[in-house]
This record gives structure tokens, C-alpha cells and sequence, in this order.
């Protein structure tokens, strides 16, 4: 998919009629109230006279609730505005987030007529138990005919998934992530689930009857997750929520040191190189015990002063991922071979994220 830089508009919540337990989405947008347009003109225009010369694909995008659940003169609004834009050339794409259950042929002919050209769903889970545990209103068969009247009408369907939701589990996210592969969208995020202030799961986890992933947990699934995604070729927008994403900062504190980093797409990265670099240098080892019992023993290095030497290559946009989020790959492969000496270098042939390890006697 082709680098795009996005103008988000942040509009909240006004005309949802659901309560989720894990949303307080004043927090997440930081707004009271709609913005005016005014408001939205003078975000437009800010950072199009930052974008307009970097050779990016340039979208607005409207963020921070349910888009198609607002009142429907306040869409046409809004969108009327960002048409301008569109008109004028100034941008190439309209782009939008909502609830499954808002989605019917009658919006989606008015979001055609505007522009629209992308739209994100909010399906957290396909987990039936998991949606009716977090009060989404809707089930999974809801999220299908949703995503298939999107993709029917000719639009690029986005999903977003959340990781550890009430009721949640490993194999309910591994189910989750091979169900957004069955619907094939264009792209998707990957959200961790926070326990903000101000929310129904705050007061479940204050009355033990919700138990926050540990970071460990918050990793593995989200890990797995991504894998299944990007082995399908689904581009993979976003993985966590950024601080500048969350305007109160006591949001952060212990109850979310598992699900919360602001690097947290490194670590998932980091943890998915780590796995192929390891794979790769265990087959690599197997390989020279196999075919080469004459060059002595390379398991200790007893018989030989000098340390071969591991050489883990990769392109450069890939080189922290390679050693890990504060070089904690680096540190891991050193201490799992200690009979070698291990060296990174940069490759630019090789893909992002992918991987390649030699050995140099």
C-alpha cells in the first residue's frame, strides 16, 4: 500500500446509542464537543501546509467515534467540507471510522456521493461472547454483512480489532484475526484493550470481575495476530494506541503496564524478528552439525580460540526491530550463544522485516 499521510478530524461520540465497557471516547478524541467548521478548516489547512510538498498520498480522515452514527445533516456537513478539498485536488481520499450496526446501503450511497473512499469499522472481536460481554450491541454476523455491503459498494474496508476484551482469550483472538482474513479488508489496527477512567471496565476491574493482560499476554496475542494479517497481505495500519492518542495521562499508570506502550508496534515487530532470526540460526546450527563433523565441534568453541562470528542482516529501516526495542534481541541472542560473536549489518536488498543470518568462521 502506498505511504499515505493522514489529516485526522476528530469528531466524538454524539449519536451512538451503545455504551461499550472499555469506551470513555472524550478522553481518546480530548473533545466536548463537535468541532465547528472553523475548527475543521483551520486542522485541514495546518497540516496541509506542512504535507503538501512531501510526495504523500494526503487524506482526511474522521476519527474519534462513530462517524455514521451522528446526526445526518452534521455528516453532510462535515463531509461537504472535506469534498471541498477533495474537489480541489488538495487531497486524494476521504476516509472515516464507525460501528458495524451503522452501516446500511442508504449511508453508504451518501459517503459514495461525497468521496469516501475508506471505511474503518470498529469490530473489537468476532467472538460473539466477547462483543455481548463488552456491550457492543451487536453480534458477529452483524460485522459480516457490514463489512460485505463495504467491500460490495465498491470502498476499501478497514478493521480494527481489540485484544483482551471481557471475555476474551488467546484462541478468541487467533479465531478474530483468521475471520478479519475471511473478509480480506485492505487494511487493519490492532488495539490492546486500556482501562481508562471514567469507564464500565474500570469499575469490573475495581470489583476483580476484569483482569487486565500482563504485558507478556498483551505480546502474544498481539503477535500472533499480526502474523496471521500480514501473512495474508492485509496492511496492518496501527498496532496500539499512541500517547498522543490518550490526552489524560493517569490513564497509563499500573493498571495498563501490560496493554500500554508507546512503542508498543516495536515490541510486537521486535518480538516477530526475534522469532525468525532464531529460527534461522537454529536451522543454520543444524545444518553445520549435519554436513560438517571435520571443522570440530562449533557448540563450545573449546577446540577453537577464535568465535565464529553470526551475521544478522536486514534492510535499515529494519535494524531496531533486528535488535529489539532498547536492544533487547541483541541482549537475548548473546546470552542464548555465547559461542558466538553477533553482528548486524545493513542489507538493502532485503525487504522490511525480513531477515537473513550467515555464519563467518
Amino acid at each position: 500500500m502506498k505511504k499515505k499521510a493522514i489529516i485526522p478530524i476528530f469528531v466524538p461520540h454524539i449519536g451512538c446509542t451503545e455504551s461499550c465497557v472499555f469506551c470513555d471516547q472524550k478522553q481518546i478524541t480530548a473533545r466536548e464537543k463537535a468541532p465547528s467548521e472553523e475548527e475543521v478548516r483551520k486542522t485541514i489547512d495546518t497540516w496541509l501546509s506542512t504535507l503538501l510538498n512531501s510526495g504523500e498520498e494526503l487524506e482526511i480522515a474522521f476519527y474519534g467515534g462513530s462517524f455514521t452514527a451522528i446526526p445526518l445533516s452534521m455528516q453532510q456537513h462535515y463531509l461537504s467540507i472535506a469534498k471541498e478539498y477533495l474537489d480541489k485536488g488538495l487531497v486524494s481520499s476521504l476516509h472515516l471510522s464507525t460501528r458495524p450496526d451503522c452501516i446500511s446501503p442508504e449511508i453508504l450511497d451518501l459517503l459514495k456521493d461525497y468521496g469516501v473512499k475508506t471505511i474503518e469499522l470498529g469490530v473489537q472481536s468476532f467472538d460473539d461472547k466477547v462483543l455481548e460481554k463488552s456491550k457492543r450491541g451487536h453480534n458477529s454476523d452483524t460485522v459480516r454483512e457490514a463489512c460485505q455491503m463495504i467491500k460490495d459498494a465498491g470502498f476499501d474496508l478497514g478493521i480494527q480489532l481489540m485484544i483482551g476484551l471481557p471475555g476474551d482469550s488467546y484462541e478468541s483472538c487467533i479465531y478474530s484475526a483468521n475471520e478479519t482474513v475471511k473478509l480480506m479488508p485492505k487494511l487493519a489496527r490492532l488495539y490492546p484493550c486500556l482501562v481508562l477512567q471514567g469507564t464500565e471496565l474500570m469499575e469490573m476491574y475495581r470489583t476483580g470481575d476484569y483482569i487486565p493482560l500482563s504485558r507478556e499476554e498483551a505480546l502474544s496475542r498481539t503477535k500472533e495476530m499480526y502474523r496471521i494479517l500480514e501473512d495474508a497481505g492485509i496492511y496492518i495500519m496501527r498496532v496500539g494506541l499512541k500517547s498522543t492518542d490518550i490526552i489524560n495521562s493517569k490513564n497509563l499508570g499500573e493498571i495498563n503496564q501490560g496493554t500500554y506502550h508507546p512503542a508498543f508496534r516495536e515490541l510486537v515487530e521486535g518480538e516477530l524478528a526475534k522469532e525468525e532470526i532464531q529460527s534461522q540460526i537454529d536451522m543454520l546450527l543444524t545444518r553445520k552439525k549435519d554436513n560438517s563433523k571435520v571443522e570440530g565441534s562449533i557448540d563450545s568453541g573449546s577446540s577453537n580460540p577464535h568465535k565464529a562470528r553470526l551475521v544478522i542482516s536486514c534492510h535499515p529501516e529494519s535494524m531496531s526491530l533486528a535488535a529489539g526495542h532498547e536492544g533487547v534481541n541483541r541482549e537475548y541472542f548473546a546470552k542464548r550463544y555465547p559461542e558466538f560473536t553477533i553482528g548486524f549489518q545493513k542489507e538493502e536488498t532485503l525487504p522490511r522485516g525480513r531477515y537473513k543470518v550467515t555464519m563467518d568462521s
